[in-house]
């Protein structure tokens, strides 16, 4: 394979892992945020303390990606936003509430402070929901009947929960105490929901795609990508047989989150093996939708400075306030 040939992959791996990172370490925060009314008004502050200085580094992995879709995608990028301009559009105000809502819950008096609280929650749940919806009408390529919404909302509703239990796993490793033992407790409620959706939607998706279908469950495919649901569901019970046991308050706290961020991980392989060589399912492959070899070479190098300016950034910022998070306090 030639280097001009093998740049397309090179941007759809890097526009895949930027998108991954996204939604792992902004569902997290997103998640959180979920779980914001069921906390009361002193835990709240620890919960904004525990994503604080993470999540606008979390949310350059979304620009980040998009970003690759524009510039080394352009036909896809106008394929994809023109069949979800309504979902982005409600994602972005999503986002736009919760930063707003971070900075003005700080500022605000006693008395407003629940209100900035519940348009936190709104704003993530707003984005979560849009997320979902989303996911769905890329994995169905954008098809046609009643089949494909539906799908699409199941998915919508099912990752809030993914979210919120991603979240909670954050929460069990960054805090201590009765809110701690509050996190595992919200864990163990969204674990279900979550394996539920996960069992239903596995199974939906080769209905709405025939793609899907053939790539899963065709012979000898069939018995090589079986290790991918086992490895999940290995990741999902081990997440929540350990939510039962004294040591995830202390050495272990760590477990059930990497669990969770292994089954997000196994997720993308599966989807990225479903869809490939498509960028939009069935409609465009990477080599259709790419830009030019030379348009490719020069956005690469902006790409060899960026990316590794943002990596470096990410480290960075969650190497400085790695810990437990503590009371928010603000000079």
């Amino acid at each position: 394979m030639s280097f001009d040939h093998a740049l397309p992959l090179i941007f759809m791996a890097l526009m895949g892992v930027a998108m991954l990172i996204y939604v792992i370490s902004d569902g997290y925060d997103l998640g959180v945020g979920l779980l914001m009314h069921r906390a009361t008004v002193e835990e709240k502050d620890v919960l904004i303390a525990s994503i604080g200085p993470f999540w606008d580094a979390n949310e350059t992995w979304l620009v980040l990606g998009i970003g690759i879709l524009l510039v080394a995608f352009p036909k896809a990028h106008g394929m994809v936003l023109s069949q979800l301009y309504l979902p982005v559009t409600l994602m972005l105000v999503g986002l736009m509430l919760r930063g707003v809502a971070f900075d003005f819950r700080v500022k605000a008096k006693a008395s407003d402070k629940p209100l900035w609280d519940r348009l936190f929650f709104a704003g993530s749940m707003l984005a979560s929901l849009s997320q979902g919806w989303m996911l769905g009408r890329y994995i169905s390529g954008f098809g046609e009947g009643w089949n494909y919404p539906v799908f699409a909302a199941a998915i919508a509703v099912a990752l809030p929960a993914a979210y919120a239990l991603l979240g909670a796993a954050w929460l069990i490793m960054k805090t201590e105490g009765e809110l701690q033992a509050k996190a595992i407790g919200w864990a163990k409620l969204a674990w279900w929901p979550v394996v539920v959706g996960m069992v239903l939607i596995s199974l939906a998706t080769p209905w709405v795609s025939t793609t899907v279908r053939e790539r899963w469950f065709t012979l000898p495919a069939l018995i090589a990508l079986m290790v991918i649901p086992l490895a999940t569901g290995i990741a999902l019970l081990t997440a929540r047989l350990l939510l039962n046991k004294a040591i995830v308050r202390t050495t272990l706290c760590w477990v059930p989150f990497v669990a969770l961020i292994a089954v997000f991980v196994l997720g993308f392989i599966g989807l990225a093996y479903s869809i490939y060589p498509f960028v939009v399912i069935d409609r465009l492959t990477i080599w259709e939708a790419a830009s030019s070899p030379a348009a490719l070479k020069v956005i690469l190098i902006g790409v060899c400075i960026s990316v590794p300016a943002i990596a470096a950034y990410t480290v960075f910022s969650y190497r400085v306030f790695w810990g437990k998070a503590t009371e928010l306090r603000y000079a």
